[in-house]
């Protein structure tokens, strides 16, 4: 094994600091070396910095809150080019399967979802959803947390030139935020006692799987911040793969939130949250797929209930 010379100087470099056999083989963005230990390397451009970075930092954290359960980060800064490099463990994985849900269930529960944060809800650098950029930074309290990552979606909705409709149906959760008494996310929120815990922030099917080494579950492409617990599992309900027992493995560990009887209207305010993504991608406002959630609207009715008048009727 060599061929040492199909890997840019400026990568080798970086590797030979992670492992000093100092022989590789492969092409990025999977490498080999002599030690037998297999790396996930890729190098980017300037555009790609802040994004990585902010990977790194949640693949960084979730290793502190729950070891194994993420690739682990080995190296990640930038190239004498001041491009990026980035390098984890490289993991071979199938499809998360019954059994292996459990198991996620309840690490998630009892490690992940327990780690709390020291400096409040949000996380320390910006994350990314996809392509969507979250600016974070540290909130004193979850609605507010919560309403500047909302608020994000909104803008860059509007920034299109479309979808006024449901800009402005958004702009009903978090233009009150604060402010009225009859707002939706204080009256869901705001009396509740919510620690802000280690979230993978996009936790759906294709995030998730199992190792095939050790068959134990792994959650990767992480956008993580401090947030409530009960928002992390949002959009594994709207793109489905995970079998009931995955819910009812994580809420035997994690008791849902009181009010319990106010679940159901707060989960579909978390899965809004995630269908204004899909629409800031994609420029639809829901997924496509037969195996998704099926709703009618971004902002469901429930939520339109709980903040007590849409467009100006009484509910």
């Amino acid at each position: 094994m060599s061929s040492n010379h199909h890997l840019p100087a400026s990568i080798k470099e970086q590797l030979d600091r992670v492992d000093s056999t100092g022989e590789y083989s492969g092409a990025l963005p999977k490498i080999t070396s002599t030690s037998k230990r297999t790396y996930y390397v890729k190098a980017g451009t300037l555009r790609d910095a802040e994004q990585w970075a902010g990977e790194a930092e949640s693949l960084k954290e979730m290793e502190r809150a729950s070891p194994g359960i993420a690739p682990k980060l080995y190296s990640f800064g930038n190239l004498s080019s001041g491009n990026p490099y980035f390098i984890s463990e490289y993991k071979v994985m199938g499809h998360l399967n019954s059994s292996v849900a459990v198991v996620l269930a309840k690490r998630l529960a009892t490690e992940l979802h327990q780690f709390e944060s020291a400096h409040g809800f949000g996380f320390q650098v910006p994350t990314y959803c996809g392509p969507t950029r979250f600016a974070n930074g540290w909130f004193d309290g979850w609605s507010k947390c919560y309403a500047a990552m909302y608020g994000t979606l909104i803008q860059r909705l509007r920034e299109t030139g479309r979808h006024e409709r449901l800009c402005s149906k958004g702009d009903k959760i978090i233009q009150r935020c604060g402010f009225d008494p009859h707002s939706i996310i204080p009256i869901l929120l705001g009396k509740m006692s919510i620690q802000p815990v280690l979230l993978h922030g996009d936790l759906w099917n294709g995030n998730v799987g199992v190792d095939q080494t050790t068959g134990e579950p792994v959650i990767f492409d992480p956008a993580s911040f401090y947030g409530h617990s009960e928002s992390d599992l949002a959009i594994a309900r709207i793109f489905g793969g995970f079998p009931q027992s995955f819910y009812d493995t994580y809420f035997k560990n994690h008791p849902k939130s009181e009010p319990q009887a106010e679940y159901p209207v707060r989960a579909e305010l978390y899965e809004s949250f995630h269908y204004l993504n899909h629409t800031v991608i994609f420029g639809v406002s829901a997924p496509t797929n037969s195996g998704c959630k099926s709703r009618d609207k971004v902002v469901p009715g429930k939520l339109r209930s709980a903040g007590g008048k849409e467009d100006g009727h009484g509910h």
